[in-house]
Parts: structure tokens; C-alpha cells; sequence
């Protein structure tokens, strides 16, 4: 009674401990994630021009185009894919609505009638587009209230009609609104005269050039600071993302030498017969082994980890390790164990037998609704289709001239103009059930076949090139670390992290020779070269509360792990001296060389100059404005450019171009013969431009939008 008297004497404290515990915990858990204070909310993806992409309507979306994609994107490029639509539906919304571009009832109507009059749901008696009908089926739809009605070869419900209908409302509202810009963008006559002026009007110049290489490198010191300087002057050239460096050593769980050579002597050992006791029966049984098996599918289907395979293999069936081995086995003999695709084999040759390699034969095909390339007009079920088949077999067989007259009822119509004969080789790309039947029957066979495309009549006409196929007996074990490898691994990679506490990452690396791999990503990459997609190290890395240092081991799927250390933070921004300096430095070496060498010219004529400066004289006839590849010299653009701003006789200042420092004379300014009309070079250079808004409007577009994303912290 004392204790507990003296607990609710305290009880005012004790709530207050709770208190400041509790507070603490949530505390600490803002601080961790920063952006409570920021305001940036966590069901937020983005935000775009003032709108948010909500988190759980975005994952739904991205949920759904996996699920359509079959499984062929990974959650980081389905992500991608929807960000990106979800930014373009939201810039060109906000387009529209300060535009006021909408579409009202009576167009939306118009918009209806041209995308779905050919629909029989929606015509009169006399086949014209009943707009009652319409409204009668978009009713009924809502009447349904989710369940679904059909619609041409469809099944539709009131939501998929009414997403249906939002799309042929927006793409209405874009087509208005891009052919508004489109009826802005032109072309002048003007400018359709310099276009041909561009092609047609041509200078003869020569020129001399004191290329940058005959100034040494060495003579040219490029400083950080002009690194930096020249980075300002070029801002969108080396502006960057923020980005991550590690580096990581990586711990494969791979199987031992040792395991390889268990996985081997286990297979040999299931050669023999061997005694098992009983439990049950209390006696020692007898276990046959593959030299005495009388049911060989059944023992390599309980032994291996590749099912039997009842198919006679042609030589390039075969693996390429152990192919020439086993075309050269007796039947009853074996090869390995060999290595082959991740698996240790033994090989047992069951029988041999001589098949074509390639075939001619007739076919009848009838399909059923829903098979592979069936016409929407057919609507026999698969068991209707079979009977038919049926039934024309059996008036084949009881005359094979009947096979032509059948024909007709055939729906190949690429093989029905060939008297419905088909020639092809073993390695072609036919149904597996047609090859099967074509290849290991015998000339002048005839039966039904069921494929994914239908059921065939087909009749073998011709087999050929016959040579030796071999049946096989296979046991394969799957190549893998044991448990005591795994272990070992992971012992491995364990001791490493404990001493990288207070050792050198890279020491360490080397002392046990594991390769250190350094890498470098932004914080909305995925891959890791060799190791696929491993968004959980960029998120690691990108986290506020990692440190430069810091250290951590990740598992990879199929793989082992990695111990990967963050080495260096970049912020987003203009990049390192260090980095920029590979396209830097070249250039600015030659702005120094060409300020030299300028320094250095004081004739005033190109032969004067070439002279001077140990040069020739060189030439470039029917020079355009179009072609900026100087005779002699290469691709330089300013050297063209600058030769059009010239009369004829006249010298030009030195000009820096891209291989060295030139002076130039125009020798002749030649004669351009003027259109009469240029009205169809105008037409072509409209159709150019117009051709090109749409992709560059919404690159301008969104360009200038305000996007604020947060998908690294929200759902990447």
C-alpha cells in the first residue's frame, strides 16, 4: 500500500515524464524528416504551376501501367513514365484555362458523333448516327452502376466512358489550342529569300590559317580560376544535378570450388542403385539409380532441377560446351558432369533417330473467337471450331483431291494462294504444336492439330535434309553456394564493416583484394551497373543525417551484398573545376592561343600574313552559307559566316575558329540568278516550322513552368 500510495503522490510527475518523452519522440522524429518544417507535404509527388500531383492517386497510376505493361517496366521507369505525363497534363491544363479554352456540350456532342458513328449501337434504321441512341446507351450506363455493357467488340462502364470521354475532350482542346500557335508561325517572303540565297549564293575565297597547335600547350597555363570564369560564361553547358559519390566493394555469394565439386560427385552418386531403410515397412529398400531405372522421365523428374525432355535434339539444340561429346555418345552412354548455363549436367543418350530439317506441308486453319489473329467476324467457339476440323479430315481422308476443294474454308489466305502449302525450315518461328507434328511424323500423314491460332487440318507433302537427332536423359543441378558459403560470405563482409569502423575503406579493399568501385548517380537514379536497380543505396546516400564517411552493407537479390561508403556531396549547381575541366580546359586553351597568336599578326594581306607566320595560301571555291565546311580546313562556321559579310576584294579581321586563327579574302562574290517567286520555298519553310511546335512549344513550356518535385522524398 506504501508503493502504491506513493506512486499516485507522484503521478503528476509521471505524467509529465510520459509527456516529455512522447514530445521528444515526435521531435526527434521532425527533426529526421526535415520537411515537417519545411511544409513540404509527405502525399505530395510534385507540385506544377501552384497544382499537386498527389501521392496516392500517383501510385495508383503507376500501379496500373505496370500492370498493363506485363511486368517489363521496373517500379522507377513506371514512375518516370506517369511523372512525365501527370507534368504535361498539368502545364498544358494551366495553358488552357488561362487561354479559356474548354469544350462546350454541343461540341463535345459534334466531338462524340465523329469518334463513335460508325458504331451500329449508335445508328438510326437507315444507318445515321441517332444522337437519342447516344444518350439513351450513356444513361444505361450510369443506370449499371459500374457493371459493364458492350460496345462494338468492348465492355465498357460508366467510368472507362467517361475517362473515354475526357480524352476526346483534351485532345480536342489541344488540337485547338496548338492550331491557334500553329496560325501565328510563318514564314516571310523575306526570309524565304535568304533561305534560297542560303543554297544558291556562293563566294570564292582564300584564306590562311595559323592553326593553335603551333602555340605549345606548355606556353598556356589554364588556372582554376579561369576554369571557374569560363564555367559562368557557359552556365547551361555545366550546370548540374545534385549527385552522390561512393564507392563499394562487393561480396558475392557464388559457389566454392569446393561446392562445384560436391555438386558433381552428387550427381555421379545417382548413377549407382543404393539402400535406403524404411520407417514405415521396417526394411531396407532398394533405390535404382539412373544406370538401372526402367522409368527414366520419372527419375530425372524427382532428381533434377530440369524436367525431361521427350524431344529428339538436333545438333544445335545441344549446349555448345558439351555438343561434340555428345553427338558422338552410343546409346546407353554418358557425358559429364559438364557445365552448361548455370547448371552441372550428366548426360544419358536414350535413343538416336534421323528427322529432316526441314518440311512441306498443306494446311486447312479454322479459328475460333479469340484465337491468335482470328477476324473479328468469327464467333465459333474452340470446341465448334475442333468439330469442324473434324469433320474435314474426314472428307479428306476419304479422298485427298477433296483437300483443295476444302480450301475455301480455310482462313490462311497468305498459304491458300499456294494450294495452302507451307515450306519451312526446324528453326522457323511456327506454332510449337505445327512444327511438332510436321517434323516427327511421316510423310502423308494427316491429322487435326490444335494450335493458339486455331485448329489445322494439316497434311505432311515433303520432309528433307534428314540428319541424326539424339533423345537424351539430363540430370542438372542448379550451380549454387551452399550454406557454409553463404555464411562464410556473409562472415566476410561482416568483419570488413567492423574494421572499416576505424580503418581505410580502400586499404582494407585491397588487403583482401575486392576491387573498390567508385560511382556517381542523382538522386532519381536506379541502376547500379551490374547490380540493376538499387534505388535503396541512392536513397541512403541522399539522406540528410549521411555523412561523408558513412558506411553501410546492402543486400542484393541474386547476388550477395555490397559495402558501399559515401566519398562526396554534390549540390546542385555549376559542377566541380575538377570535372569541368575535361571540356574547360581545351577551349580556353584555345582563346589564350588565339589571343597570341592574333598578337602576333601585323601584315595586313592573307599572302603577307602566310608568310609571316610560315603558312600557305590556301583556296575554297563556291563557298555557301549553308555549308559550313571550309575546303582544307574543316567544319568552321564562324570562317563562313564571316566570308558572306564581305565584298569582293575585301580582307577580313582575324577570326577565331575552332582549329586555329584565320584571315581571309574574298576573291569573288559570284552572281546568284533571283526567283521570280518564292512563295513555295515560304510554303516549305512554313510546314517546317509548324511541323516543330508542337515539341518545342511544350519544351518552352515547361521550361518556364514551376515545378517543385519531391518524388525522392515521396515515393522514389
Amino acid at each position: 500500500m506504501a508503493v502504491l500510495n506513493k506512486i499516485r503522490q507522484r503521478s503528476l510527475i509521471l505524467i509529465l515524464v510520459i509527456a516529455l518523452a512522447l514530445f521528444s519522440f515526435v521531435i526527434g522524429d521532425l527533426f529526421k524528416n526535415s520537411d515537417a518544417f519545411t511544409g513540404a507535404p509527405q502525399d505530395v509527388v510534385a507540385t506544377v504551376n501552384g497544382k499537386d500531383i498527389n501521392r496516392t492517386e500517383f501510385q495508383q497510376k503507376v500501379k496500373n501501367y505496370q500492370d498493363r505493361s506485363g511486368g517489363r517496366q521496373t517500379a522507377t521507369q513506371a514512375m518516370n513514365t506517369i511523372y512525365n505525363q501527370e507534368l504535361r497534363r498539368i502545364i498544358m491544363e494551366t495553358e488552357y484555362e488561362e487561354l479559356g479554352l474548354a469544350v462546350e456540350k454541343d461540341e463535345m456532342r459534334d466531338l462524340l458523333k465523329n469518334s463513335f458513328s460508325s458504331y451500329p449501337e449508335f445508328q438510326d434504321d437507315n444507318g445515321n448516327f441517332d444522337v437519342n441512341r447516344l444518350n439513351a446507351f450513356i444513361a444505361n450506363l450510369k443506370d449499371l452502376d459500374g457493371e459493364t455493357a458492350p460496345l462494338g467488340n468492348f465492355l465498357v462502364n460508366y467510368q472507362s466512358w467517361t475517362t473515354n470521354e475526357q480524352n476526346i475532350a483534351n485532345n480536342a482542346i489541344q488540337q485547338s489550342y496548338y492550331n491557334l500557335i500553329k496560325a501565328g508561325v510563318g514564314a516571310t517572303i523575306n526570309e524565304a529569300e535568304d533561305d534560297y540565297l542560303g543554297d544558291a549564293q556562293t563566294v570564292d575565297i582564300k584564306y590562311v590559317q595559323i592553326p593553335y597547335a603551333t602555340i605549345p600547350d606548355s606556353l598556356v597555363q589554364v588556372t582554376k580560376g579561369d576554369i571557374k570564369d569560363y564555367m559562368k560564361r557557359h552556365e547551361d553547358k555545366y550546370k548540374t544535378d545534385a549527385t552522390r559519390e561512393v564507392v563499394y566493394v562487393e561480396f558475392k555469394e557464388e559457389a566454392s570450388e569446393a561446392d562445384k565439386k560436391a555438386i558433381k560427385e552428387g550427381l555421379l552418386a545417382l548413377k549407382a542403385d543404393r539402400t535406403e531403410y524404411n520407417e514405415s515397412s521396417k526394411n531396407t529398400d532398394t533405390i535404382r539409380g539412373f544406370d538401372s531405372t526402367t522409368d527414366i522421365e520419372d527419375f530425372i523428374n524427382y532428381n533434377s532441377d530440369i524436367k525431361y525432355n521427350d524431344a529428339f535434339l538436333r545438333e544445335t539444340e545441344l549446349p555448345a560446351t558439351a555438343k561434340d561429346s555428345l553427338m558422338n555418345l552410343e546409346v546407353g552412354d554418358y557425358y559429364g558432369p559438364y557445365e552448361d548455363a548455370g547448371y552441372f549436367k550428366l548426360s544419358k543418350l536414350i535413343e538416336t533417330k534421323q528427322l529432316p530439317d526441314s518440311v512441306k506441308v498443306r494446311h486447312i486453319l479454322i479459328p475460333f473467337a479469340g484465337a491468335t489473329r482470328a477476324d473479328a467476324t468469327i464467333t465459333r467457339t474452340p470446341a465448334e471450331a475442333e468439330t469442324m476440323a473434324d469433320s474435314i479430315l474426314a472428307e479428306i481422308k476419304s479422298g485427298r483431291s477433296k483437300f483443295l476443294d476444302l480450301l475455301d474454308l480455310s482462313s490462311d489466305k497468305v498459304s491458300n494462294e499456294k494450294d495452302g502449302e507451307i515450306e519451312f525450315a526446324y528453326n522457323a518461328g511456327m506454332a510449337p504444336e505445327f512444327k511438332a507434328f510436321s517434323f516427327e511424323n511421316e510423310e502423308g500423314d494427316i491429322d487435326v492439330v490444335g494450335t493458339s491460332f486455331g485448329y489445322h487440318v494439316i497434311e505432311i507433302l515433303e520432309q528433307k535434309n534428314f540428319k541424326k537427332t539424339l533423345k537424351l536423359a539430363t540430370l542438372a543441378d542448379k550451380i549454387e553456394p551452399s550454406e557454409q558459403t553463404l555464411q562464410d560470405v556473409f562472415n566476410q563482409m561482416s568483419k570488413f564493416e567492423i574494421a572499416a569502423k576505424d580503418g581505410d575503406f580502400n586499404a582494407l579493399a585491397e588487403e583482401r583484394g575486392l576491387p573498390v568501385k567508385p560511382l556517381t548517380f542523382k538522386e532519381l537514379d536506379e541502376n547500379i551497373a551490374g547490380l540493376g536497380s538499387q534505388r535503396q543505396v541512392v536513397r541512403w546516400a541522399f539522406e540528410e543525417d549521411t555523412e561523408i564517411g558513412d558506411y553501410k552493407n546492402f543486400p542484393i537479390a541474386n547476388f550477395g551484398f555490397i559495402v558501399v561508403k559515401l566519398v562526396e556531396k554534390n549540390d546542385e549547381g555549376l559542377m566541380k573545376v575538377e570535372d569541368a575541366s575535361i571540356t574547360a580546359a581545351p577551349e580556353i586553351r584555345k582563346e589564350k592561343k588565339a589571343k597570341l597568336i592574333r598578337e602576333k599578326i601585323s601584315a595586313s594581306t592573307v599572302a603577307d600574313i602566310a608568310k609571316n607566320q610560315g603558312q600557305t595560301v590556301r583556296t575554297a571555291a563556291a563557298v555557301t552559307m549553308k555549308n559550313t565546311t571550309l575546303s582544307g580546313a574543316g567544319v568552321e562556321p564562324k570562317v563562313i559566316g564571316a566570308a558572306f559579310g564581305l565584298s569582293e576584294g575585301e580582307t577580313s579581321k582575324p577570326i577565331d575558329g575552332d582549329r586555329g586563327v584565320y584571315v581571309i579574302e574574298v576573291t569573288k562574290v559570284n552572281e546568284v540568278t533571283e526567283l521570280e517567286n518564292y512563295t513555295s520555298i515560304m510554303n516549305r519553310l512554313n510546314n517546317q516550322r509548324r511541323n516543330q511546335v508542337q515539341s518545342k512549344v511544350y519544351q518552352a513550356l515547361e521550361k518556364a513552368a514551376d515545378i517543385e518535385d519531391n518524388r525522392a522524398k515521396t515515393v522514389y
